[in-house]
């Protein structure tokens, strides 16, 4: 059951996780959302896939207007579903994200569109770091990075 002013089905959406290896330790690129949902939480810059686009070009543009970075969309890892519920269990909303793997190609990143801060984050460090994270962060960078590696062999 859903909220009557709100979607009728779930929204497709997507993430990046771009990872790279810097000061002796595998990092991801996380932000600080800005805007709702989920303000002030951390998570991968993302958003909604527009008609006419794949996935993974919506990473690889969610990714730059976000951060500034550049980056080649490398694979699907996984889908994480995201359904947020009111406290009597009624469906507010619910996304489909599409997890991408992403290759840095250029850029540092620097918040910008929805994104409130854009940083480097140590994988190892994810959830040490005091950040609120949005659901599944250090599962999904975790993921991400086990491909990596398998990719960059």
């Amino acid at each position: 059951m859903s909220v009557p002013d709100g979607p009728a089905r779930p929204v497709l959406g997507t993430i990046a996780v771009v990872c790279r290896h810097f000061g002796g330790q595998d990092h991801v690129i996380l932000v600080q959302r800005g805007k709702e949902p989920n303000a002030g939480w951390w998570g991968f810059p993302g958003g909604h896939v527009e008609l006419g686009e794949t996935a993974l070009q919506a990473a690889a543009r969610e990714l730059m207007e976000e951060t500034g970075v550049t980056a080649r969309p490398l694979e699907y890892v996984t889908n994480v579903d995201v359904i947020s519920r009111d406290a009597s269990g009624l469906t507010q909303r619910q996304y489909l994200l599409t997890v991408v793997l992403c290759e840095h190609l250029s850029g540092e990143p620097v918040p910008d569109d929805d994104a409130e801060q854009a940083d480097w984050v140590p994988i190892a460090e994810i959830e040490a770091r005091g950040l609120r994270l949005l659901d599944q962060v250090g599962d999904v960078a975790r993921l991400a990075q086990a491909r990596w590696r398998a990719l960059s062999l």
